[in-house]
């Protein structure tokens, strides 16, 4: 194992702090992790978030070097999440990277959080080039690969649909994070009209908000908010998805994020890809959410193709898009 290229990645961009291990086979020998969860009726207070990420970072290191069966000495390259994220999140990430990198004498990569997220899903459900929906509560993108980069096809104009699910959670008085409270609630609920919102490519989402809180109100059914909420927003993004497909003719679809997990979405992007002759890939439901096995993994992609981070390009990049990443490895 001395000779083996190892990889920790450490995963800071919002609520979650992230230890990830893997072996440059993309075999994963560890994922720990430890989230901050705001109280009841609020969101993230990224201040908070920050102390609460300094306070575990060293518990999930130390459990993540024990459930890998590991020492210190057998890891060979350090990544971390650069951006785009919450910037107090961020710089505890990038601090504790440096100094590992520093102190152990080993190479740094700094690793953009979406392409994470989509090599994680290529990874684990062995898709090799789709058309990607990447959907959490910071992020709503539909993304292809093309000419050396993740090309952003369409994107959300406002919030992203997982802010959209943890807002109108928060009216119902749902716990945090909302997507799966909204999911388990639409199950036995009925239709409502919600403003549908797609602008060629790209969509809008705060008008579904306002009037779903309206019809909360209003003394609406909390069922039928959630299944209407739900119903609007994934036709919204299937339609978007569907679209790309045409556009860049390939014949995969990869779901990433933490919306991922939620069935109803699956199903509607199931049977979109159907009709079209594509197939439908999930990200491995383990590893949707925000962890630090990606940034590993993607840390360990880009060390392989050339590249590292120096100390002094190693400062966070809070607003990194998606399409600023070099892709080396495709």
């Amino acid at each position: 194992m001395d000779n083996e290229l190892i990889c920790l990645g450490i995963e800071s961009t919002a609520h979650t702090f992230g230890v990830g291990i893997v072996d440059e086979n993309g075999n994963i020998l560890a994922d720990e992790r430890m989230m901050y969860r705001p109280e009841k009726g609020k969101g993230i207070l990224p201040r908070d978030a920050s102390e609460h990420h300094t306070k575990n970072a060293s518990v999930v290191i130390k459990s993540a070097l024990q459930h890998a069966k590991i020492n210190p000495s057998n890891v060979k390259l350090i990544a971390f999440s650069q951006g785009p994220g919450l910037p107090p999140c961020l710089h505890v990430g990038a601090s504790i990277a440096r100094y590992l990198s520093t102190s152990n004498n080993i190479d740094l990569v700094a690793v953009n959080h979406p392409v994470a997220h989509i090599e994680i899903g290529r990874l684990t459900a062995g898709s090799k080039d789709p058309v990607v929906l990447y959907l959490s509560g910071g992020n709503t993108q539909v993304i292809s690969f093309a000419e050396g980069r993740y090309r952003i096809f369409g994107e959300t104009q406002d919030i992203a649909v997982g802010n959209v699910f943890d807002t109108v959670a928060r009216e119902l008085d749902l716990k945090s994070p909302g997507g799966p409270e909204i999911e388990k609630r639409a199950v036995n609920g009925k239709y409502i009209e919600l403003p549908y919102s797609v602008k060629g490519m790209d969509l809008s989402f705060s008008g579904i908000v306002t009037e779903a809180i309206k019809n909360i109100k209003a003394g609406a059914r909390p069922e039928d908010v959630c299944y209407s909420l739900q119903e609007t927003c994934f036709a919204m993004l299937t339609e978007v998805t569907e679209r790309a497909l045409a556009h860049t003719g390939k014949n995969e679809v990869l779901l990433v994020g933490g919306v991922a997990a939620n069935k109803r979405l699956q199903d509607m992007l199931r049977i979109m890809c159907e009709e079209r002759g594509a197939k439908l890939f999930v990200v491995d439901i383990k590893y949707s959410g925000d962890n630090g096995t990606m940034i590993a993994w993607a840390g360990m992609l880009a060390y392989k193709s050339g590249q590292k981070t120096s100390l002094e390009k190693s400062g966070i990049d809070q607003k990194w898009k998606t399409d600023e990443a070099e892709i080396t490895w495709m």
